[in-house]
C-alpha cells in the first residue's frame, strides 16, 4: 500500500482530535437510532396504516407485513432547471429496480432547487445560500416519517447536493446514496462565451449577440458544462464514496445513465441489510472529508465548497477548518484544467480520464485515504474503475491508467501547478479565501487604492463612467450571509476582466461569494468577519491602499490600527422591512441566525452533548 503523504496524515489526525467530542456524540446518536428489523417494526397500527395507505399491490402487502426494506427517494426534480429535469423518470426506474432485489421504495419528498445562473444579479440570488439549509431541513422532513431503511438522494447543483447530504447525515443510521443526472452535451465553448460577455460589458456586442452566445452554451437537459459548484459537487461526493464509481459525469438520456440509476436503487437495498449494512454516518468520517477536500483542490473546484464542506463535516460531528484546507492545498497539486481554470469543459475532462484517473493518480501518490467505506464497499480503489454497458449489462472496468489529454488532465508527477491554488488570506481586514488556479502569477500580488461599493449595480455604473480605468482594488462589502444572504457576485466578472485586459492591476475584496466565476481576477472572497457584523471591511474608505498578496497569504489595508479602529462602521445593510420581495422576507430568521463563512455559513450548530441535557428551566 502506498504510504500516505505526511501532511495528509497530520491534517486528518488533527481534525479527528479536534472533533473527538462532537463526533462521539454524533455516532452515539446514530447508534441509538439504529434498530433491528425494519424501521417500521415498532409502529402503532394507525401510524403504519397511514404510511402505506397511498400504495397498492405487492408493495403495500410487503410494507404491511414488515418483511422488506423500504427505500426513500428524495428528489430535487423540477422541469425548469436543466440539471434537474432528467430526474422526472428516475423514481419509477428506482422503484422497479428495488422490487427486483426484494425491496420497496416510496417517493418520500421533494426538495427545492434554485439556479444561480438564473438568479445571478437578481434579488432571488440573496436566497441562494440559505436554500442549502432549507434543502437540508426538507430532507429531514421527508425522512422524519421513519418509514425507511435506506435513502436514494437525487440532486446535482450548487446548494442542492450539500443540503441533501446535511439532511441525510441527521439520519446517519440510514444507508444513503447520491444519484446525479449528468452534464449536458458540450455547446459553445466557455472561452467564447466569456469573450462575448466581455464584449457586451464594453458595449461592443448587442444584447441579441449575448443571448445567442448564452443560449448556445446552456442548451439542453443536464448540468452546465463548466467546472462550477454543480460539477464540483459531483467530483467531491464521488471521491467521498457517496456516488457509484464513475457515476458523476455520465450524460442524461443514455442507457448507461439509466443503468447506474437502477443499480443505485438495488445497492441501497443491499446496504440496508445484514452484513452489508452501511449507514451514511460510517461513510462520511474524517478520512472521507479529507478525501473530498483533496479532490476539490486537485481539480481546481468551486470555492463555495470552502463553506459547504465545513457545513457537511459539521453535520457528521466533524470540525473542518479553513486552515485544514490551506495546509492541504499547499501539498495537493493541480492536475486538471477545466473552465474557468482552462478552456476544456467537464465532458472533455471526462473523456481525458475523468474521476477514475484523478482517483488513481492521487491514490498512487499517497494523497487520498484508500481505507474508507463507500457505497460499494470498503476501499477507494473501486473508484479507479469506470462503468460501461456490455451486452446490455452494467459492468465496471479499469479506468485509464494515463491521461488521454495532457492539456486537460495530468498525473501528480506532471501537474499544472505544484499546489491546489486555493489559499487563505489573513490580515487586518480579517480572513478570506482566494482561488489562484486561474490567476496568472504576475497578478498574485496587487497593491492599489480602494474603490468601495455596496452593490454590483453601483460598481457597474462606475465602470461604465470610466471611473475605474486605473490600478484599483474593488471593495464590495455588505454582501455576507447576515448582510443579504451572501449572493454570488457574477456581474462583477466581465468588467473586472475588461479592466485587467486594459493593462491595469486589478483585484476584488468582498465579504460575498464568487464561486469559480472570478477566473483570472485575483479575488479575496468570503471575507470574515463580514462588514454587517462589525468586520473591519466596514471601515475601509475610497483611496485607502489595499494589498492583496496571495503568495504571502496576506490581505491588508495600509491604515494604522489606531486609525482603522477609530473610524465609524458605515453602510450597514437593511435591518427590517427593506429586505423584502422575491420571498426574502420569509428568510429573515435565517439571515439573523446564520453563522460566519469560515464556519460553513450555516444556521445549524454542531451536535454536542448539550443537545441531550435535561431541561432545567423554561
Amino acid at each position: 500500500m502506498t504510504e500516505l503523504h505526511p501532511v495528509l496524515t497530520e491534517v486528518t489526525r488533527r481534525i479527528a482530535a479536534r472533533s473527538a467530542d462532537t463526533r462521539r456524540v454524533y455516532l452515539e446518536r446514530v447508534a441509538a437510532a439504529a434498530q433491528d428489523g425494519t424501521s417500521r417494526s415498532g409502529f402503532a397500527c394507525s401510524n403504519l396504516a397511514h404510511g402505506f395507505a397511498g400504495i397498492t399491490g405487492g408493495d403495500k402487502a410487503a410494507l404491511r407485513a414488515l418483511r422488506k426494506s423500504n427505500v426513500a427517494i428524495v428528489s430535487s426534480y423540477n422541469d425548469m432547471l436543466s440539471a434537474h429535469q432528467p430526474f422526472q423518470e428516475y423514481p419509477a426506474w428506482i422503484k422497479d429496480a428495488v422490487r427486483e432485489v426484494g425491496g420497496v421504495s416510496q417517493f418520500a419528498g421533494g426538495v427545492p432547487a434554485m439556479c444561480d445562473g438564473i438568479t445571478q444579479g437578481r434579488d432571488g440570488m440573496e436566497l441562494s445560500l440559505f436554500s442549502r439549509d432549507v434543502i437540508a431541513m426538507s430532507t429531514g422532513v421527508a425522512l422524519s416519517h421513519e418509514m425507511f431503511d435506506a435513502a436514494v438522494l437525487l440532486g446535482v447543483c450548487d446548494k442542492i447536493v450539500p443540503g441533501l447530504l446535511i439532511g441525510a447525515l441527521s439520519f446517519g443510521h440510514l444507508p444513503s446514496i447520491l444519484v446525479p443526472a449528468g452534464p449536458m452535451a458540450s455547446g459553445l465553448s466557455n472561452k467564447e462565451k466569456a469573450r462575448v460577455r466581455q464584449l457586451y460589458a464594453e458595449g461592443k456586442a448587442s444584447r441579441e449577440d449575448l443571448l445567442e452566445a448564452e443560449a448556445a452554451s446552456y442548451h439542453s437537459p443536464g448540468t452546465c458544462t463548466f467546472y462550477g459548484t454543480a460539477n464540483s459537487n459531483q467530483m467531491v461526493v464521488e471521491v467521498m464514496g457517496l456516488h457509484l464509481p464513475g457515476a458523476s459525469f455520465v450524460p442524461p438520456g443514455t442507457g448507461l445513465r439509466r443503468a447506474l440509476t437502477e443499480y443505485a436503487g438495488r445497492r441501497a437495498v443491499e446496504m440496508a441489510r445484514g452484513e452489508g449494512y452501511t449507514p451514511i454516518a460510517h461513510i462520511v468520517d474524517e478520512k472521507a472529508v479529507v478525501n473530498g477536500v483533496v479532490a476539490l483542490l486537485a481539480t481546481g473546484g468551486s470555492t463555495n465548497h470552502t463553506m459547504h464542506l465545513v457545513a457537511i463535516a459539521a453535520a457528521a460531528g466533524i470540525e473542518l477548518s479553513w486552515d485544514d484546507l490551506n495546509d492541504l492545498s499547499a501539498v495537493v497539486p493541480l492536475i486538471a484544467r477545466v473552465y474557468p481554470n482552462g478552456s476544456a469543459d467537464i465532458n472533455h475532462f471526462q473523456a481525458a480520464g475523468g474521476v477514475q484517473f484523478v482517483v488513481g493518480t492521487l491514490l498512487d501518490a499517497g494523497l487520498l485515504h484508500a481505507d474508507v467505506n463507500t457505497v460499494v464497499g470498503h476501499g477507494l480503489d473501486r473508484y479507479r474503475q469506470e462503468p460501461m454497458l456490455l451486452d446490455g449489462s452494467l459492468v465496471w472496468v479499469d479506468g485509464p491508467g494515463r491521461s488521454l489529454d495532457l492539456d486537460v488532465l495530468r498525473p501528480v508527477t506532471e501537474p499544472f501547478a505544484s499546489d491546489g491554488g486555493l489559499r487563505m488570506l489573513s490580515g487586518n481586514l480579517g480572513r478570506s479565501v482566494i482561488k489562484v488556479s486561474a490567476v496568472a502569477s504576475e497578478n498574485h500580488v496587487v497593491e492599489a487604492p480602494a474603490r468601495v461599493f455596496t452593490t454590483q449595480e453601483a460598481f457597474q455604473e462606475a465602470f461604465k463612467a470610466g471611473e475605474l480605468d486605473r490600478d484599483v482594488v474593488v471593495v464590495v462589502r455588505q454582501q455576507g450571509p447576515q448582510a443579504n444572504g451572501m449572493p454570488e457576485l457574477h456581474k462583477l466578472t466581465p468588467p473586472l476582466g475588461v479592466l485587467m485586459d486594459r493593462g491595469y492591476k486589478v483585484a476584488l475584496v468582498t465579504d460575498g461569494r464568487m464561486s469559480g466565476a472570478s477566473g483570472k481576477i485575483p479575488a479575496a472572497i468570503q471575507l470574515t468577519p463580514e462588514a454587517a457584523v462589525g468586520g473591519p471591511l466596514g471601515r475601509v474608505r475610497d483611496g485607502d491602499v489595499v494589498r492583496l498578496d496571495a503568495t504571502a497569504g496576506t490581505l491588508e489595508v495600509r491604515v494604522s490600527a489606531e486609525e482603522l479602529a477609530s473610524r465609524p462602521l458605515v453602510d450597514f445593510p437593511p435591518t427590517g422591512r427593506e429586505w423584502v420581495g422575491t420571498g426574502r422576507e420569509l428568510f429573515a430568521a435565517l439571515r439573523r441566525s446564520v453563522g460566519p463563512a469560515d464556519r460553513g455559513a450555516t444556521v445549524f450548530g454542531p451536535i454536542t452533548a448539550d443537545h441531550f441535557a435535561p431541561v432545567t428551566h423554561l
